[in-house]
């Protein structure tokens, strides 16, 4: 059965909100875009022009299919302008607390058909569903972080959702030109089950003098041939996303394995984020 989906709404318009919007008005949708500030959105808005830009200046895409895409999409500062949306795919915080609220308030805008994504990259898709009256149409769709280059995307069902759901959503994914995994609803998932505790460990091998930040990138990027070393992609995703990520292993897990490193714990607290704070285990000052 061909997807019906054509309008898609994405809620949070940080690096992972307006890169799937970027991928998905690309693919031919139509893009609601939706933060509850204005001038997020007047950013996001003006990073996906420039990434669009870009893409024309290197020849990948004609002009005219730039300004298709942001023809396609529109932002808005009201979630009930989602009200018509087929897909809705959250990138807020990671915060369950906040994804239930939103799973709830959207509950109540859309259609009875309509599918609610989440980009979680860690929290219970099944949890969160129950946070609705469609768990059967609640699915995790975890993108890549930068959206537009990486192929990759995660799909989880919860306990309830329904075949028919997943197959839509797999069809979006393969519309958008990227590949699909499926994984079990469990903790993290595929890439951050393995991804953060390497990323963890890194930070323990900084905390405990066992080499320096540079040392420990360039062992890992020529040792087993990564493109970025952990420390540094570790900046680069957040060390507050990070931290919460191994929080969640940690919490559901109940394994010692994944306790999170004092040292990312306390560069947390210091406010030292990563590039978007200009400064992590790197200064970007």
């Amino acid at each position: 059965m061909e997807s019906t989906i054509s309008t898609i709404g994405v809620v949070g318009a940080g690096q992972m909100g307006h890169g799937i919007a970027q991928v998905a008005a690309m693919s031919g949708f139509d893009v609601r875009l939706s933060d509850r500030d204005g001038d997020a959105l007047d950013s996001a808005l003006q990073s996906i022009e420039a990434s669009l830009d870009k893409l024309v200046s290197k020849e990948r895409i004609e002009p005219q299919a730039r300004d298709s895409a942001l023809d396609r999409l529109e932002t808005t500062t009201d979630l009930g302008d989602f009200a018509d949306c087929d897909l809705v795919i959250e990138a807020i915080v990671e915060n369950m607390n906040a994804k239930a609220e939103l799973f709830r308030t959207l509950d109540d805008i859309l259609d009875d058909e309509a599918i609610l994504a989440t980009n979680t990259s860690s929290i219970s898709i099944t949890a969160l569903a129950a946070h609705t009256s469609r768990p059967d149409r609640v699915m995790g769709m975890h993108f890549m972080n930068p959206v537009p280059i990486m192929r990759l995307v995660e799909l989880i069902e919860g306990l309830a959702t329904s075949g028919e759901t997943s197959q839509s959503v797999e069809e979006v994914v393969q519309r958008m030109g990227k590949t699909a995994v499926f994984s079990q609803d469990s903790p993290g998932f595929l890439v951050n089950r393995i991804l953060m505790p390497m990323i963890n460990e890194a930070v323990f091998a900084l905390h405990e003098g066992v080499g320096s930040a540079e040392d420990i990138d360039a062992a890992m990027k020529l040792g087993t041939n990564q493109p970025m070393g952990p420390l540094t992609l570790a900046d680069f995703i957040g060390l507050d996303t990070c931290l919460a990520i191994m929080e969640v292993l940690h919490d559901n897990l109940g394994d010692s394995k994944y306790r999170p490193c004092p040292l990312l714990r306390n560069y947390v607290a210091a406010g030292w984020l990563g590039r978007k704070a200009g400064r992590g285990f790197y200064n970007y000052q």
